[in-house]
Formats: C-alpha cells, sequence, structure tokens
C-alpha cells in the first residue's frame, strides 16, 4: 500500500510493479513501485529503463492524466543510471539550462538540482517558465536523502492553481500578464552578500561572446541590455497562463511564485508554520526586511529578479499572497528514499525544495 500523512490508497498489479496514488484528494503523483514479492525479487536500475521502454505508452497516457509519477524501489544509485531512466522515457534529453539555479554536471544529462545554499527554500515553479521552449518532461532522482525534517521536492499540481485562484486575482493575470526582470553580473563576479543574486550571465549562456548572447536572447524572446560593470539585464512579457498542449485545461505557467519580490519570504512563513521550526520563520522576517530596504533604494528594474504585470504595474502583496494559497492547497511533498525517482509533466506540475540541513543529493534531467 502506498501511505502519505497516515492514509492508505489502494494499489493495484501492473507486469510485475504495483501502482498506486501517493495523494487520494490531488491525485498525484502516480507511484509506481517495484515489487519484491515477484518471482525475480528487487527491481534495479537497468530493469526500471526497461520497463520505461516497453511501457512507453502506458507512462505517457498516466503522465499526461496524473501530471506526475513517483518510481520507487528501483536502486537508481547513480547519475548515469538516473540519465537512463530518463531516456527511456524521453530519448532526446537536453543540457541546455537558462534557469537561474546554480547548478554542477553529474553526467552529460544529468545535473545536481540546485547549488543553492540548504536553508534557502525555493518556491514551486514550471521548468524555464519564461522560456519560448520549456522542457516538456523533468526528472528528479534522490542519490543521497537528508536526514531529519525538510529537503522535500514538493510538486504542485498548476492546473488546480489556475482553477483555485481568486477570480478577481486570476481575471488581473489572465487580462495583464506577467513581465520578468532579471540582473545578472558578468564574468568579473559581484556582491557575495546579495540573496537574491542570481548565477552570472556567462555561465548561464556558457560564453563571453556578447553576440552569440544576444543571439539565445532572440531565439527567446527576451530583451537584453548590457550595462555598467559587465551587468547584463534580461527582460521578457509573457501570459500568465497556457493550455495544456494535451488535454487543453489551463495551467498557471509562469515564474511570479520565484521573481517576485515578495516570494521569499511568503514561502519562508509557510516552511515555518509546515516544519514548526522558528528558525525559517526568523528568516522569512530577515528576508522580508531586506526586500523592504531593495524596494526603497534599488529601482524595480535593477532588481536581481523581480516581476510586474505584462503592463509594467506592479502585481500587489495581496496577489502574490492569493497565488501562494492557491500554490499550497495544490501541494504534494513527501520524503525521498534512496533511488526515488520522479517524472513530471512540465506542462501541468511544477515543482520546489523544501530546506533542510545536512548533507543532502538530489540529481535532475529534462527533455
Amino acid at each position: 500500500m502506498v501511505q502519505r500523512a497516515g492514509v492508505e490508497t489502494a494499489t493495484t498489479q501492473r507486469d510485475e510493479v504495483r501502482t498506486g496514488v501517493l495523494d487520494a484528494r490531488l491525485r498525484f503523483p502516480l507511484v509506481i513501485e517495484a515489487d519484491a514479492r515477484g518471482p525475480r525479487g528487487p527491481r534495479d536500475a537497468a530493469w526500471l529503463a526497461g520497463w520505461l521502454r516497453n511501457h512507453a505508452t502506458y507512462v505517457e497516457s498516466q503522465l499526461v492524466d496524473h501530471g506526475a509519477l513517483l518510481l520507487r524501489g528501483f536502486d537508481v544509485r547513480t547519475p548515469q543510471q538516473f540519465e537512463d531512466a530518463a531516456r527511456a522515457v524521453s530519448s532526446e534529453l537536453k543540457n541546455d539550462y537558462l534557469g537561474t539555479s546554480p547548478r554542477d554536471a553529474l553526467s552529460p544529462y544529468t545535473f545536481s538540482a540546485s547549488e543553492l545554499p540548504p536553508y534557502y527554500p525555493i518556491p514551486a515553479h514550471c521548468e524555464m517558465s519564461f522560456t519560448r521552449q520549456p522542457p516538456r518532461r523533468l526528472f528528479f532522482c534522490c542519490l543521497v536523502p537528508n536526514e531529519g525534517p525538510g529537503g522535500e521536492t514538493p510538486l504542485v499540481d498548476f492546473r488546480g492553481v489556475w482553477r483555485d485562484l481568486d477570480p478577481a486575482v486570476r481575471a488581473r493575470f489572465e487580462e495583464k500578464g506577467v513581465r520578468n526582470i532579471r540582473n545578472y553580473v558578468g564574468p568579473e563576479g559581484g556582491s557575495r552578500f546579495d540573496l537574491w543574486k542570481l548565477k552570472r550571465w556567462d555561465e548561464m549562456f556558457r560564453t563571453t561572446d556578447r553576440a552569440e548572447v544576444e543571439r539565445k536572447c532572440v531565439e527567446n524572446g527576451f530583451e537584453p541590455t548590457w550595462k555598467a560593470h559587465g551587468r547584463l539585464a534580461l527582460i521578457n512579457t509573457q501570459p500568465a497562463m497556457k493550455h495544456h498542449p494535451k488535454s487543453g485545461v489551463p495551467v498557471w505557467f509562469n515564474h511570479t511564485s520565484v521573481f517576485h519580490l515578495d516570494a521569499v519570504a511568503s514561502e519562508y512563513r509557510r516552511v515555518a508554520a509546515r516544519l514548526g521550526q522558528k528558525r525559517y520563520l526568523a528568516l522569512g522576517k530577515l528576508a522580508g526586511l531586506a526586500v523592504a530596504l531593495k524596494r526603497r533604494f534599488v529601482p524595480a528594474e535593477d532588481q536581481a529578479m523581480h516581476c510586474t504585470y505584462g503592463d509594467g504595474t506592479p502585481i500587489s502583496t495581496s496577489d502574490v499572497e492569493s497565488l501562494y494559497d492557491a500554490i499550497w492547497r495544490n501541494m504534494v511533498a513527501f520524503p525521498w528514499q534512496r533511488g526515488d525517482v520522479t517524472v513530471i509533466d512540465n506542462d501541468a506540475v511544477a515543482h520546489g525544495r523544501m530546506p533542510y540541513s545536512g548533507p543532502r543529493q538530489i540529481a535532475v534531467a529534462w527533455s
């Protein structure tokens, strides 16, 4: 049986695996679990990759239906084994990353999920939603689970988020869209003390050739502006919602939950309530104070990360809070087990990261 918060949900048998829904209310993720009771005993990583290839139609249909799969009990231990499993679902993995989180390469097509400090929460988002061609599939693998509370990679049904948004807030986002603002330092670096500081633009674009950077910006609809001291500003405007390419269901699909200045403090408050740890409440208050100072002394166009409505008007704190209420109502968070692999329909389901302490290694791949 698959369990969450002490609640059991029925499982079914399918070709030497067991399946069940982790969260019965939200109906995701679908758990596909190794059945050690079968005649072949525990399944290894190679067996998993073969099973995924042999059941490609089933895997795809369940992914579109549920939005995410959790593959559990298959002894996936190395980045290459993880890459093989991901490739069994999507043969054409990618390694171009225009996102904001620092990552280290682990194999040709797998990376550390994030090198941000462990005390820093990563709000839920669909991967690279601000680019013209975001990934369709996203994969995570737990190589080393952390001990103690936190460290989950929460999954959020962004179809439900759009549905559950306050109607007035939803109407504003639908009418105006979202304008993303990002400012990057160059190869010479910048301040080490800015929590909102992004990786350098030469790290993101993997070149110091400004002409090549500008070419990639045009491809993705970014408006580049070179600033003093080697800095680069990227601005782009996008709809707040998209329709799922297969189901047609409307999906909240933008980075307001990450880019908005209020995002970190709002996330910390909810994390503190969930984990019952006062230090995250204190960090949230510190982040709120830092945001107040940044708003006072740094124009919106110069913030490391920020967003407005598409017409340039501010997105109010109350609208951001309404968004976070909808996100947390549609969230599933579960402790990682070593070897777990999640497969995410990036057109429907978002991911994030709960803060944690101690060793932890989560790998990511995408297609």
